[in-house]
């Protein structure tokens, strides 16, 4: 899995930056998602 080749696009970004983000997105929307639905099961 070393897809890391010296002539990169610089323009794509890493696999590592990639899962970064996707990491935080995850947490990000389990966290908006469960306020979410605090607000909706406890009517406000």
């Amino acid at each position: 899995m070393s897809a890391d080749r010296p002539d990169r696009n610089p323009d794509r970004p890493s696999n590592s930056r990639i899962m970064i983000w996707v990491v935080v997105g995850a947490i990000a929307l389990y966290f908006i998602g469960s306020g979410v639905w605090g607000l909706l099961s406890n009517g406000g």
